[in-house]
């Protein structure tokens, strides 16, 4: 289906484990450090806003989201990031975007390359597959606590693109533009929104078989596991039989 991501799918699950790793906190931390580069004042600055609510979404402690505004704006030492986009390629052609956040451009290219070929992937030239995917807002819910109905209902007054479902997930969708307006207006409706991010989500997929599948995961947990990297996109469709199998 257009649009949809199993990889975004398959990356709310494993959110979890991450956070027990303590890397959600860490990814939090730098999104804040990057958006506050623009103002330290969330209410002129939609991003640092989205940031704010993406690391208290993780429990991200008060002091360390006021520690980041305080590095990203130059308050304190410590905010020398660089928010940095590779694109490339992994098994079968799939099409992968790397979102990263350092300190040294030299040393994150170098490891990521050494990441994509280790795992038979590459890198490739700036916009060799960024044409594919298109910047949206992603907000989550439960299939457990809400129905397509109750869903759609709302989102489409709000103003979202669409619903999808993804699993155990309802997506809505939504235009950059409208991303942080249309998730507060979910949270005053006092829905319980599982996870609010903006995502590169592919226009059209590409469907794979369970060994490109079985690659591909392993070379793009690889990836989100290295330090700089604060968030991996990728055209990949995997079909529920084979996902089955892998997870």
């Amino acid at each position: 289906m257009a649009g949809h991501s199993k990889w975004a799918n398959i990356q709310h699950r494993k959110g979890r484990q991450d956070e027990k790793k303590g890397k959600e906190f860490t990814k939090a931390a730098k999104e804040i450090i990057i958006a506050a580069k623009s103002g330290s004042d969330p209410a002129g600055n939609a991003r640092l806003r989205a940031a704010i609510a993406a690391a208290k979404a993780v429990n991200l402690p008060k002091d360390r989201i006021e520690s980041a505004i305080r590095k990203g704006s130059g308050q304190d030492a410590g905010g020398d990031l660089a928010e940095v986009f590779y694109e490339g390629y992994g098994p079968g052609g799939v099409a992968i975007i790397i979102d990263a956040a350092t300190d040294n451009r030299n040393r994150t290219i170098a490891d990521l390359r050494h990441i994509m070929s280790k795992n038979g992937g590459s890198i490739g030239e700036s916009g060799c597959v960024s044409w594919m995917f298109k910047h949206t807002g992603v907000i989550c819910f439960s299939k457990t606590e809400y129905t397509e109905d109750a869903l759609m209902e709302v989102a489409l007054e709000l103003g979202a693109e669409n619903l999808q479902d993804v699993g155990e997930f309802w997506e809505v969708h939504t235009e950059m533009k409208d991303f942080n307006v249309i998730r507060e207006s979910f949270e005053k409706s006092g829905l319980n929104i599982v996870s609010a991010n903006l995502f590169m989500l592919p226009k059209e997929t590409l469907s794979v078989n369970e060994e490109v599948a079985r690659k591909n995961i392993v070379l793009l947990e690889a990836l989100e596991d290295y330090d700089d990297v604060q968030k991996v996109y990728s055209n990949i469709e995997i079909s529920e039989e084979i996902e089955a199998k892998l997870f």
